[in-house]
């Protein structure tokens, strides 16, 4: 294996030891677990750790740090498995791990095994979890670029790699019609077990769909962020990419909100058991146990809610594509559409209403 010593980059420990803060102190939870996962292996004297830490505090969104770290982890793993440092890679390795990443069996939680173990007997990656992966690890390379001290150009060896083409107007995302949703939502608020519980799920599933959000945005909220503007009940939020928005809270969630808070005017806006933060892995439990005991899809997931509240208001008389894309957040009307669960439908198709005027035309010639 390439040692530390032989690879030209700077020493991100000489450089912090110099220091009166340590700034590793600030970094997110992605990138600190990421330097400890890191540090296991390769010790503390290798500056992979900090590097690869960095770049991912260097990310603007949760999510991003998330999955960057998780496509990290893999390309790491793949590097040990060939004996070589991975910023030794050239691209032949690169295009390697590529068709690596094909036929590699994926990460699934072992049945009926302690909990949180895992065990690689999955399917193969996905078209997009592959692109992902390849891109993650891109952005790496480009990273250690960017922050060298020797000022040699470091060739990012996945560069000219090809990546999955994916079709940018498929979701997996399942659907689910508004009846299905009040079901969810009803469930939630009368139903859930704990029974503690209950007025915070159903809160928290109806500010999802309601006021049209990204899990992390609603979870990185505080009880400060509600407020007042313009003649509405707002909630400010950071959407993606990193600007604040004030959202309208319509009076239902609003008046739901107000109860489950019970007064409480300062920290998270939904907090677990203990008072802390609600994490996003938590609410994702939360979600599939009400999906289960309402009879739904277990395929149900807590960004698929943001889905179904754009197909829903897509679907309304006199729906504008615009102004529901400003609802959702989306730079791009595209991604609006694609986020529409009766996009292709059959039912929907304008064929029967062209093939129904043209036959009023004949009958009537």
């Amino acid at each position: 294996m390439t040692t530390s010593t032989e690879i030209e980059v700077r020493s991100p420990r000489a450089s912090l030891a110099k220091l009166a803060a340590d700034p590793r102190d600030k970094w997110p939870p992605h990138a600190r677990h990421l330097y400890d996962w890191l540090t296991d292996h390769y010790g503390p004297d290798d500056p992979l750790p900090t590097l690869a830490a960095g770049w991912i505090a260097h990310q603007r969104s949760e999510n991003t740090q998330r999955a960057y770290a998780r496509g990290f982890r893999t390309f790491d793993e793949f590097a040990r498995e060939m004996g070589v440092h991975p910023m030794g890679f050239t691209f032949m390795l690169a295009d390697t791990f590529r068709l690596h990443l094909e036929t590699a069996p994926t990460w699934v939680r072992v049945k009926g095994g302690k909990r949180w173990q895992t065990a690689r007997t999955g399917p193969p990656y996905s078209d997009a979890s592959r692109a992902n992966t390849l891109s993650a690890v891109s952005s790496f390379f480009d990273y250690l670029d960017v922050v060298s001290d020797d000022q040699t150009h470091r060739k990012n060896p996945f560069f000219a790699v090809p990546r999955p083409a994916l079709d940018r107007d498929y979701s997996p995302t399942v659907g689910l019609t508004q009846a299905q949703v009040a079901k969810l939502l009803r469930t939630a608020r009368d139903e859930h077990h704990p029974a503690v519980y209950r007025l915070r799920t159903y809160a928290m599933l109806l500010t999802l769909y309601t006021v049209c959000l990204r899990t992390d945005s609603l979870l990185a909220a505080n009880v400060e962020d509600l407020g007042y503007d313009q003649g509405h009940h707002v909630l400010r939020v950071k959407v993606k990419g990193g600007r604040r928005k004030s959202k309208p809270v319509p009076p239902h969630t609003w008046d739901t909100l107000q109860t489950y808070l019970a007064g409480r005017t300062t920290g998270p806006l939904f907090v677990a058991g203990a008072g802390a933060r609600l994490t996003e892995q938590s609410a994702w439990r939360t979600l599939k146990a009400v999906a289960r005991r309402a009879g739904l899809s277990q395929e149900v997931h807590l960004h698929a809610v943001k889905h179904w509240a754009v197909t829903h208001a897509l679907q309304r008389p006199g729906a504008k594509l615009e102004k529901v894309q400003d609802w959702a957040d989306h730079n791009d009307p595209r991604t609006t559409r694609r986020y529409d669960r009766r996009r292709g439908m059959l039912d929907d198709s304008p064929a029967y209403a062209v093939s129904q005027d043209m036959v009023a035309s004949l009958v009537d010639e």
